[in-house]
Parts: structure tokens; sequence; C-alpha cells
């Protein structure tokens, strides 16, 4: 046996120990930490709506009786909404434009769909507001000189303009004491100092407390205009809106000079409160505003059957398939039962790594790719068997059947493969995430049963060529011929 060989079986066992090891159902996942530096990854298989269940909203453009709404205003809408559900934390989320003022959003395993609902249809819109010497209790809706076109374009606020240079540490904690003022104030219109385009990034922190609160970067010159302002109102009041409702009305302590701030709430945020508006905040305002139309729950009993018939199918199918090359092909299906089985554990490590989502269609591709892997060996056999009834020697044979099988299953899978490319690009651009799923598991097959078709395979055979030699070929019946 050459050292090519041996190298190969040291990998191929190498990488089913550690494919079995990823798909274990107890897995602990992957957590390294070195030094200040730490990974973390959960390892499991991700189900999709269809499974798993979850929640599917319907969207639409809230605007004024026969006011229209452009497509690019819509594209971007769309585009903050898949922003946000991403942040969510929602793995392979469905979110696509329906007509002309209308997006379909599916989020596959979401548990609170309410508060999901409330951090996508919420317009985002975050003012940095003058209110002088009033602070502002939470809750307070009011007016500003700030406002968004229908066609989702900006009117700008005139804003000051600094030269001085970033020297200090910002401070800006809410105001002791809060001067009692009506839930809305339309009598008067406060100047907007900066909007939330100037922001840079927004993450979830804590106070000294251990509260929740918003830690937010501005960009340069988000930072200019916040310093030349802070350094000119120190005492005053810097209120804080989202969607011209106040959450937080801190004093400036001191100038706010190095483009760096906290928004705290005098009530105290909950957690999940101040991650919907980090994420509203991160992702920016939506162009329009949007009002639910449909909420519709998939439960995840469904799911959960579908997931045992599909288990129960494949498992049944691949017994029969193993069964088949065993029965047929005797000693040269056993190998190929053995490579069958290290495809399907590569194929469950990967969807599990990646991640890719399973959906009842992704299932179906998976299962389909199997049958091709049985085909990939299926003609090397037959090419072998050919080979041996022509009077060649084991070894010639052995080389003779891969080789010449190679031609056939390289431009049968190719083919497989570039129409997987067509249907995952189908997918992504008419929102058909069925078809998306589908191409995905199969595409990942189809790469996979190339390697154990060839690569495990033949080096399974030449491992145990080396060890009979020529005798094997005398025993017609074991090899299938």
């Amino acid at each position: 046996m050459s050292q090519r060989n041996i190298v190969l079986l040291i990998v191929i066992i190498l990488l089913t120990a550690f494919a079995l090891w990823v798909v274990l159902p107890n897995n602990p996942g992957i957590h390294i930490k070195i030094g200040s530096w730490r990974f973390d990854r959960d390892i499991y298989i991700h189900l999709g709506l269809d499974l798993r269940g979850g929640t599917q909203l319907l969207l639409e453009a809230d605007l004024p009786a026969g006011e229209t709404v452009t497509l690019d205003a819509m594209e971007a809408a769309k585009t903050i909404v898949e922003n946000r559900v991403n942040a969510l934390g929602v793995t392979e989320p469905l979110v696509q434009l329906q007509g002309d003022r209308r997006i379909i959003v599916q989020l596959p395993g979401i548990e609170n769909p309410d508060a999901a609902i409330q951090t996508l249809r919420s317009t985002g819109l975050l003012e940095f507001v003058d209110t002088g010497d009033l602070s502002l209790p939470e809750g307070t809706v009011i007016r500003t000189t700030y406002s968004t076109t229908s066609e989702g374009g900006e009117q700008p606020t005139p804003a000051p303009t600094a030269t001085a240079e970033q020297t200090a540490t910002p401070t800006a904690e809410a105001a002791p004491g809060a001067t009692p003022t009506p839930a809305s104030i339309t009598d008067r219109v406060f100047t907007t100092i900066m909007t939330g385009r100037h922001l840079k990034s927004a993450r979830v922190g804590t106070d000294e407390y251990g509260r929740p609160e918003i830690e937010f970067e501005l960009t340069d010159e988000g930072a200019k205009i916040m310093a030349d302002f802070s350094r000119k109102n120190v005492g005053k009041f810097l209120t804080i809106t989202m969607d011209k409702v106040v959450i937080s009305s801190p004093r400036i302590e001191t100038p706010i000079t190095e483009g760096r701030g906290r928004i705290t709430s005098q009530q105290g945020f909950k957690l999940e409160e101040a991650q919907r508006l980090a994420i509203q905040l991160r992702y920016g305002a939506l162009p329009v505003p949007l009002k639910v139309v449909e909420t519709r729950s998939v439960g995840p009993t469904l799911g959960q059957d579908s997931v045992q018939r599909s288990l129960r199918a494949g498992i049944i199918g691949l017994i029969v398939v193993l069964l088949f090359m065993l029965s047929y092909y005797r000693l040269l299906g056993s190998v190929a039962d053995m490579a069958l089985l290290i495809y399907a554990l590569l194929n469950l490590a990967i969807y599990q790594l990646v991640p890719v989502t399973l959906t009842l269609p992704g299932i179906t591709g998976f299962l389909l790719s199997t049958g091709m892997a049985v085909d990939a060996n299926i003609l090397i056999f037959e090419r072998m068997k050919e080979e041996l009834r022509a009077g060649r020697p084991l070894h010639s044979a052995i080389e003779a059947g891969f080789s010449r099988a190679w031609t056939s299953i390289r431009d049968s899978n190719i083919s497989t493969l570039l129409t997987c490319i067509i249907l995952y690009w189908f997918g992504s651009n008419y929102g058909a995430s069925m078809v998306k799923g589908f191409a995905v598991t199969l595409f990942i097959g189809v790469l996979i049963s190339m390697f154990t078709a060839i690569t495990v395979t033949r080096t399974f055979i030449i491992t145990l060529f080396s060890l009979t030699g020529e005798k094997l070929r005398e025993k017609k019946w074991l090899l299938g011929a």
C-alpha cells in the first residue's frame, strides 16, 4: 500500500471521527478561549419554519389613502427589516416583497412574536433634540424640526458645526427630577441636533448597578456636532427620542467630545426593550411606516410530525439501499455501504457547522443526493466487473474502473451542481425559500458524494487489495462478478 493511500486512510478516519462527534445529540459545542479572545459556537441542527414552527408576518406600508410609495422605498424597508430579523438571532428567515407595498416575513422558532413584531414594524427614527431647560418624561410625544418624506428621503435639519478637538470623556446621566408635563406637546417645535444617521454603532451594555443601557458611538460628523453642542449647553437637557417619543432626557454634565455616550432610562430599561432599541438604532429608520396586516403561527406539533416522518422515510430508504448494495455487489457493496454511511455523517456535520437550515424540501435534496452517491459507486463497480471479465489483473481492473467511470460521474454531477446554482438564484431573487433549501442540500450532497464515491471508496478498495492481493480476483462471487 502506497504512502499516499495510508495518508488518505488516516485523513478519512479522522474526518469520520470528527463528523461523528459533531452529530452526537449531546454535543457540547465549540468553546475556545485564548487570552482575551473567545470563540463560542453551539452545534445543533437548525430547522426551518415548516419543521420547527414559528411566525409568519405580512407587513404593509401604513400611508394615508391615495398616497403612493416608491419601489426604492420598499426595497430599502425590506433590507432594514431583514437586518433587524438577523439581529434577532433568527436562523434562515425569509423576507420578501409582495406586490408594491407589502413585505412577507417568516421567523422560524421565534419565541416572542409580539416583541419581534414591535421591532420590525417600528420606524426607528432616532433624534437628539435640544429641549433647553426642560426635562421631558419618558413616553412624551413631541414635535421636532426633523421629518421624513413619503418617498423615504430625509429633510435635513440645520445643525451647529464644530472645529474644536475632542478631549474629554462624555457622561450623560438622566435628570434626577423631571418636571411634570403633558403626555403630548404639540404647541412647541423642538430643534433636532442630529439623527440616527450620525450613529456609528449601538449595543446593549450595563450601568454601574447592572441595569441595561444602550451604549452608542457616533460617526466623525456626529461627534463634531455633539462636541460643539454639548460645550455650549452644559447643564441643559439633550432629549433622545425614538419616533418622536421621548426615551431619555439626560442633563449634559460635561462636554461630550469623544463621540461616545449612553442612553439610560429613568424607569430602567428591560433587557428585551434595550435589545429592541439597540437593533432599531443599529440598522436605521424605516423609510415608510409599516403595519401588521396578518400574523400566522405555525405550531411545532406539525413540524415535529414532519421531522419524524421524514427521518423514518430516510432511514428506511437508506437501509434498503445498503441491503441492495450488499446483496448485489457483496464485498464491494460492503465497501460502498461504509462510504455511504460516511457520506451521511459528513452531510449532517456540515448542516450543523455551516449551519444549513433544514426544511422538508431540504431533506428531499439530501435524500436525492444519497441516491446519486450510490449511482457513482454502481458506475465504478460495473466498470471494474467489465475489466475483470476481460481478464485484467485485479489491480488494473480497480484503476480502470475508477479512471474510466470518473468522466461520466464528473459530467453528470457538474450538470446537477449548475442546476443547483440556478435554483438557488431563483429562490434568492423570487423569495422561494423552499427551492433555495432544496438547492443548498442537494449541492452539498453532490459535492460530498463525489468525495466519498471516488476518494473514500477507492482508498478502502486499495487497502483491501493490499491485504489480499490477486487472490481476491479468483473469488468472483465475492466481488459480485
